[in-house]
Parts: structure tokens; C-alpha cells; sequence
């Protein structure tokens, strides 16, 4: 029911949906005799489209989840495996197309060949099932297996889970598959403004990983002034961040997470046994 609900709100809180709703809302209000009510709501609707659009909200919001984390910089021993988040393969298109589409986050699967070959010994898990609420259900996770045994990657090193729907059944499901021990080193591959929920959620299950993020979306704070040249530049910055922070919102009211925005935090305070904690 999470999924299912999570999946309903989500799309209202698109700005650039609920804009669209604002205009329409405002013109049927103005034509049905409801003028002045009408007409608050079309302005609220022009003033909401420059500020998603043109403006740089959507830096501004994307900034303050993507810059959470830095960069990952290799110290100490290598790692003993890689999980990669789905979420950057188009599996309708690339089922259709019989070869792999890659969307807007596709960074996290180069991120992943890269890895994989700078690491020959560590497991790569890609994880992600269909995040649709409707058919068709197609999962991403078995087209990028495909690709990494393309890559040369051999087979007994790739695990794939594509069953998970959510970011906290790809944490839950990665764990149950892979077993992990103490002492050993996972690295966590997705994009940077997605990273403080997948981390949280991680942490939340006893599973001790390192943030290895991706997909920046901006050049750093100096474009937090930084206007879109185009509308749908805007919205779309503005609904991938929006998106984000109501997710994080959703996870902490209902525990999936133990900060509103978890951040980077010493190893031995995330050294810690799945408690099992219920849901609010």
C-alpha cells in the first residue's frame, strides 16, 4: 500500500503537474462565474511556472540533497562488492527496442562498467524491479546484467535483484541476497541527489555501505542562482528534486529512515544490527 499511495502523491507533487492543475483549476473557476477566485488561481499558476521554469528553484532544491554527499575517493583496500540503484534503464524501450535505453540517470550504469573494471574482484549487484504502478512491468535489473556480461564481466560476479519496487525493498532485498559480513567494504552507486534517502535507508538495516554518487544535475553552489534557458529545463530539475524531498519526507514519517537528511557520519556510528524498527 506504501508503494501504491507513495506513487499517487508523488504525481501531484510534481510542481510540474501541480502547476498545470493550478492554471486549468483557475480558468474553469473564471469561466463557471467563480472570476476572482478564478483569476488568484491562474496568477498563482503564471507565478509558480516562472519560479519552476525559468527561475532556479530548481537548483536550489536539487543543491541541497545533491551536495550532501562528496565524491567517493579510493582509500584503503578495495571493495568487496558495488551495488548499483536502478532507475537509469528504460526497460519497456530497451524490451522493445531488443538493446538497452538508458534515461537521464544513466551515469549510475556507467558508474557501474567503470567499477567493475577498476575492481576486478568485487561483486557488482544491480538492483531494480518495476517501479510502475501500472503494466507493463518490466525490470531494468536483468538488462544490465546482460550488459555487464557484454562488458566481459564474468558471470559468478554479478548478482541481479528485480524484484524491488522501492528504494527501501532495494536495500532490504540486496541485503537478504548478498549476506554481508562485518569488516567487508560496499560501495553504493546511484544519483547524488537521491543518495541522503539511500543511505539512510541502508543505515537504517544495519547495512554498513559508502556513498559513491553520481549524476550531479548542477555544477555545485555556484548555480544555485543559476536561471533555465528553458521551461522544461526547470520543471524538470524542479519534479526529479520536489520528488526527492517528499520521498525523504515519506521515509522518515514512516521510519524507514532515521533522519530527515541523513548525511556523511563516521563508520562506527553506522556499525549497527537491523533493528527491525516498525513503520509509524
Amino acid at each position: 500500500m506504501f508503494f501504491e499511495i507513495s506513487k499517487v502523491l508523488g504525481w501531484l507533487i510534481y510542481p510540474s503537474n501541480a502547476v498545470a492543475l493550478l492554471c486549468v483549476s483557475g480558468v474553469t473557476l473564471w469561466l463557471t462565474g467563480w472570476r476572482r477566485t478564478g483569476r488568484m488561481l491562474a496568477i498563482c499558476g503564471v507565478l509558480a511556472l516562472l519560479l519552476f521554469g525559468y527561475a532556479p528553484a530548481g537548483n536550489v532544491l536539487m543543491l541541497g540533497l545533491s551536495e550532501r554527499f562528496p565524491a567517493w575517493h579510493a582509500e584503503g583496500r578495495d571493495p568487496d562488492g558495488i551495488i548499483v540503484l536502478g532507475g537509469a534503464i528504460e526497460a519497456a524501450k530497451s524490451e522493445a527496442r531488443h538493446e538497452i535505453e538508458l534515461d537521464s540517470a544513466a551515469e549510475r550504469v556507467l558508474a557501474m562498467l567503470q567499477l567493475a573494471r577498476r575492481f576486478p574482484n568485487a561483486r557488482i549487484i544491480y538492483t531494480g524491479g518495476s517501479a510502475n504502478l501500472f503494466p507493463p512491468y518490466i525490470a531494468g535489473a536483468p538488462f544490465a546484467g546482460k550488459l555487464l556480461e557484454e562488458f566481459g564481466v564474468a558471470r559468478d560476479r554479478i548478482v541481479i535483484e528485480d524484484a524491488s519496487r522501492t528504494t527501501f525493498e532495494n536495500a532490504t532485498n540486496v541485503r537478504a541476497l548478498v549476506q554481508p559480513q562485518p569488516g567487508q567494504r560496499w560501495l553504493l552507486v546511484t544519483s547524488a541527489w537521491h543518495m541522503p534517502r539511500s543511505i539512510g535507508v541502508f543505515r537504517t538495516i544495519g547495512f554498513d555501505v559508502e556513498a559513491y554518487p553520481v549524476d550531479w544535475r548542477t555544477r555545485g553552489w555556484r548555480d544555485v542562482l543559476k536561471p533555465f534557458s528553458k521551461l522544461s529545463m526547470g520543471f524538470a530539475q524542479s519534479d526529479a528534486a520536489m520528488h526527492e524531498w517528499a520521498g525523504l519526507i515519506g521515509y522518515w514519517w514512516s521510519g524507514r529512515i532515521d533522519e530527515l537528511l541523513p548525511g556523511p557520519c563516521p563508520a562506527a556510528r553506522r556499525d549497527q544490527s537491523w533493528r527491525g524498527k516498525p513503520s509509524r
